[in-house]
């Protein structure tokens, strides 16, 4: 990924950049890195780092010499983790024009990992994606799903488990860029 990126920041003379930030299951740093048309359609890279509050996961286990027991993945009791998202992303549709500007619809796919202290996920991730981009100023503003498909890891206490990440379905915002 960081061979990507070294590529595409020494063609960005001629390229197109878009950044900002996303709100909802967390807050994130966004960018977003335009390459053109990939089959007649507009094309883009979309990178997010930064915190998650929906993933805090508990397990509780019935041994029969150690008894019940929880084994809790989490850095505090909000379960707030790092997150780090990076998609490959179409602009499908554009429609509605109006003289303020106009609506649009992305898809695309990519990777999503994160955790914290004794807990990680990563996963498949997809993108989903309606917003409106103004005309007057260079800014979209967006509501997305990017919902993650994978395992989450919980380890510690001399224990390690994973399980399906089902908090990764939850993840929803709304960005807001400025492209120059």
């Amino acid at each position: 990924m960081a061979a990507v990126f070294c590529v595409l920041t020494v063609s960005a003379q001629t390229e197109k950049w878009s950044v900002g930030g996303r709100i909802g299951s967390g807050l994130e740093a966004v960018g977003q890195y335009h390459l053109g048309t990939v089959a007649g359609k507009p094309f883009y890279i979309e990178g997010r780092f930064g915190m998650s509050w929906t993933d805090k996961v508990t397990r509780t286990y019935n041994d029969p010499i150690l008894g019940s027991y929880r084994l809790t993945g989490n850095a505090n009791a909000a379960g707030l983790t790092a997150n780090f998202t990076v998609l490959a992303a179409w602009r499908c549709f554009e429609f509605g024009q109006l003289d303020a500007g106009g609506f649009f619809s992305d898809f695309g796919c990519g990777i999503n990992v994160g955790g914290a202290e004794n807990f990680a996920y990563v996963g498949v991730s997809g993108l989903a994606r309606v917003g409106f981009k103004f005309s007057s100023v260079p800014v979209a503003l967006s509501f997305d799903w990017t919902p993650t498909f994978g395992p989450d890891i919980i380890y510690g206490q001399g224990i390690s488990d994973a399980g399906f990440h089902a908090y990764g379905l939850a993840n929803l915002g709304i960005t807001c860029t400025y492209s120059f």
